[in-house]
């Protein structure tokens, strides 16, 4: 007995010495990870000229912390494919369109030839380099890459994709060109061109000619329900409607597109994302007849850095809200944007009667030139040709940083806060903005229901904002 006594005080003398050393060791582990939050902080305040520890974390936040596990695990399963791309061991069959019976001459209808290609891409168990050749033009009508895919897919598309002029081409699916569905692990890239050939449909809008009945057109490029998924260095011209849509995907990276359509080709948004996750835009040139970027409902953690905008209606949120609908966005990062000459700047726009958030969003280190009305939150969007009926709801607005901002407005009016009387915004942060008229004269600001948190070095203010 005396034996197991001794056992036991010694086993016990054992746990307790264990469960100081993790006590000092979480201690230590706590203390250093505050240390390395406060450096990083006094490296953001070094860069940016701005204090990060003054304000609520919150409004910095561009990660959803509830989901936070999730979108690890995006980052890990996205960097696991970047790592395929560059493993030469890995096996990788080439298939290119021209061995399906493609002409690329511009005339011959070469849809059942991609389609054909396509089948046999799909089916692939190794890692597949899909060709579309330069120097050539494959004339296309309406194509859905449908998955899922047995293997990591990569097309490579060095010639030009031209699409069908002929309406009718379109009549199973007024909405669509080119569309890639239920796809993972997949990079579309290539220094070619996608062409939606969009002058017939542009004449043909209500937009354009008010005798006309509003319809739908195609949008050129289209992503719908893809994971782990890179589009880069692609030319994509002349839409028909939008040019790039993604749409309920997750763990995406845009890079170097150069999108562009005339200033007056209506409904041409740039790049458009609506239900989707964790997407990083960079490094982007793009100039249409409407949104440059245009972010919709049920998106979050949504990062564009490095964007060259105009012509077109610059940055939006939006809209929100339409048909008495609830809309949520969250967790969006504008960094280092340019805009030149576009009907707005940065503008978030909900309509009368919806109902949700537009919450965490963040626009920093813009240039605007020439630009109408560079800052905008508009409550009361209405886009029809009859007056929007006064509704008490409204999508909520809140927590929305402008940090340096500067250039010129095209009109008098710099900044636009029009909110919502019985949702005003709430949470709108602004440092280091300057706005002026294109000629030095001086600008003016609207605020129409509007609660500031901080006002710090903002040229042109509202009363309010004194």
């Amino acid at each position: 007995m005396a034996h197991l006594r001794n056992l036991f005080v010694l086993f016990t003398i054992f746990m307790l010495i264990i469960s100081f050393s993790s006590c000092s060791s979480i201690k230590f582990q706590s203390e250093e990870i505050l240390r390395e939050a406060q450096d990083h902080n006094m490296n953001l305040e070094r860069e940016f000229g701005y204090d990060f520890q003054a304000y609520p974390s919150n409004y910095f936040n561009t990660i959803d912390l509830e989901n936070n596990n999730n979108f690890d695990d995006q980052i890990s399963r996205f960097n696991r494919f970047k790592n395929l791309e560059k493993d030469e061991a890995v096996e990788v069959t080439t298939i290119n369109v021209d061995s399906f019976g493609a002409k690329g001459d511009g005339n011959t209808d070469d849809t059942n030839a991609f389609q054909k290609a396509w089948k046999v891409v799909c089916l692939s168990s190794a890692a597949v380099n899909f060709v579309v050749p330069q120097n050539k033009k494959y004339l296309l009508k309406q194509i859905k890459f449908s998955g899922p895919c047995k293997s990591f897919i990569s097309m490579q598309i060095s010639g030009t994709l031209l699409a069908s002029d002929k309406t009718s081409d379109y009549s199973k699916d007024s909405r669509h060109w080119l569309q890639f569905n239920n796809v993972r692990n997949l990079v579309v890239e290539g220094e070619g061109v996608i062409n939606g050939n969009g002058k017939i449909w542009w004449q043909n809008s209500c937009k354009i000619n008010k005798k006309l009945p509003c319809k739908h057109a195609p949008t050129a490029l289209t992503f719908y329900n893809c994971n782990n998924l890179k589009v880069r260095e692609l030319k994509i011209e002349n839409a028909q409607q939008m040019h790039v849509s993604f749409e309920r995907c997750s763990g995406v990276e845009v890079t170097k597109l150069v999108v562009s359509a005339p200033e007056n080709s209506p409904n041409t948004d740039g790049i458009h994302i609506t239900n989707t996750k964790n997407i990083t835009i960079s490094s982007c040139s793009i100039g249409t007849g409407d949104d440059c970027i245009s972010i919709e409902s049920g998106s979050r953690n949504v990062q564009a850095k490095d964007i060259t905008c105009g012509p077109g209606h610059g940055i939006s949120i939006g809209s929100l809200g339409d048909g008495n609908s609830e809309a949520h966005v969250s967790n969006i990062f504008v960094y280092g944007a340019k805009l030149t000459g576009t009907t707005n700047g940065l503008r978030i726009k909900t309509w009368q009667g919806g109902s949700g958030s537009a919450n965490n969003i963040k626009f920093q280190n813009v240039v605007m030139n020439g630009v109408k009305t560079p800052i905008i939150i508009d409550q009361n969007y209405c886009d029809q040709d009859s007056p929007c009926k006064e509704q008490d709801s409204a999508v909520q607005v809140k927590n929305v940083i402008y940090l340096n901002i500067k250039g010129t407005s095209a009109t008098n009016e710099a900044i636009n806060f029009d909110c919502s009387k019985n949702f005003p915004c709430q949470g709108i942060l602004l440092q280091n903005v300057n706005l002026v008229g294109e000629n030095g004269e001086t600008s003016k600001a609207v605020c129409n229901h509007v609660n500031f948190v901080n006002i710090s070095a903002v040229s042109p203010k509202c009363p309010q904002m004194n």
